[in-house]
């Protein structure tokens, strides 16, 4: 038996999504059905311990699915001898549409391509990170290319990935109903589902 026929197995009998891949839900999971019983395995975020207070501000304000997630990548980073911290996290439309006005139509610089609702941080599933070296931040660093891969590896989409528009702090967490979707149609479902008042993760 090959290792992802093995991890679908176990996935599959943990009731989470079968895909192969030992990412935040499959160990989330496992540690609800193994280490402590006693916790419910749909309060992911609880099975992650918190880390350094600016990310944990950002991590507050992702969906509930991407938390333990955001909270993972920062602590497999320092385990890799990086230090990162999670610097943004959801944006309403409104605060989109302000970002996307500097530069444009307000003073500043550009700093995004997106208007309200076509970010996936309008949605809770995206987050941005910063490299640290003690407390000074890194806006460019080859070190991203590091968490990206470690990013990656958890399952999470990385910015460093895209052909487009490459935004390396960039990552998010692509609801399983969308792994075909492409980017455009993905913010246009994402839209939809919440005037519908919908649940991004089903």
């Amino acid at each position: 038996m090959q290792i992802d026929e093995m991890i679908a197995a176990i996935q599959a009998k943990l009731g989470v999504q079968v895909d192969g891949k030992a990412g935040p839900q499959t160990w989330a999971a496992i540690y609800a059905k193994l280490v402590t019983p006693k916790l419910k395995a749909q309060d992911p975020a609880s099975l992650i311990s918190p880390v350094d207070n600016r990310s944990e501000k950002a991590i507050a304000t992702l969906l509930p699915q991407v938390q333990p997630i955001a909270r993972a990548l920062v602590q497999k980073a320092a385990a890799s001898g990086i230090q990162i911290k999670i610097i943004s996290g959801l944006r309403s439309y409104a605060e989109q549409d302000a970002l996307y006005a500097q530069g444009r139509t307000a003073p500043g610089n550009k700093v995004t391509n997106a208007r309200g609702g076509y970010s996936n941080h309008n949605f809770g599933i995206a987050f941005d990170v910063g490299v640290f070296a003690g407390t000074k931040y890194l806006p460019e660093s080859p070190q991203y290319k590091a968490v990206g891969i470690l990013g990656v590896d958890l399952g999470l989409e990385w910015g460093g990935n895209w052909k487009t528009l490459v935004d390396e702090p960039h990552f998010q967490l692509r609801p399983a109903w969308a792994n075909d979707f492409a980017e455009k149609d993905l913010l246009a479902a994402l839209r939809d589902r919440v005037a519908a008042q919908q649940p991004i993760y089903v």
